[in-house]
């Protein structure tokens, strides 16, 4: 081995040893992300309403409610799909304490966000996260991504990847959380 060799090989067995070191020190001093864990309380951060154009604190703004947060984009082909049944879901439970809070990753102007909502016909809230901060939340890697949460603020179930609302199986999840309720 040559000398240049050599010193390249120590060069990338030092790059190696660093990554190591601090892949470890994220992992055992890092804080852990807030509300992205089943069990969790759901975090607090503002999003816009589209319709009524004014912010809110998500976790304020459905305090006592069993909430679907349904991380989305106008773009998004599965989102398309699974708006529907989200819809029925919606209109079958809203009476008893259901809400969904479908926050849409769209960058720019809101009008999309509202035209797609017309189109489909949903009545649920509709609203936007510009900055994309419920996706980092949430730790979503990809859209749709849902979170259930329940009467008391915590997640309780996750998922990525479009679904069908009015199954047995999501609907029997939901109605177990909404409990009497409301």
């Amino acid at each position: 081995m040559t000398t240049s060799t050599a010193r390249q090989w120590r060069y990338v067995l030092m790059v190696v040893a660093g990554l190591a070191i601090g892949a470890w020190a994220l992992t055992r001093f890092a804080a852990p992300v807030d509300g992205a864990q089943i069990g969790d309380r759901a975090p607090e951060f503002r999003v816009q309403r589209v319709i009524e154009q004014d912010s809110i604190g998500l976790r304020t703004h459905y305090a006592g409610k069993v909430v679907l947060v349904n991380l989305w984009a106008t773009w998004c082909g599965p989102c398309r799909k699974e708006m529907p049944s989200m819809e029925a879901a919606y209109v079958a439970l809203k009476d008893r304490g259901f809400r969904i809070a479908a926050i849409s990753l769209d960058e720019g102007d809101s009008q999309p966000v509202r035209d797609f909502a017309a189109e489909l016909g949903l009545t649920f809230d509709m609203l936007q996260d510009r900055s994309n901060n419920s996706q980092q939340v949430y730790q979503a890697l990809g859209v749709p991504h849902s979170v259930l949460i329940d009467r008391d603020g915590k997640v309780r179930w996750v998922a990525l990847g479009a679904e069908d609302w009015n199954s047995p199986a999501l609907r029997e999840r939901i109605e177990a959380l909404l409990g009497d309720g409301e």
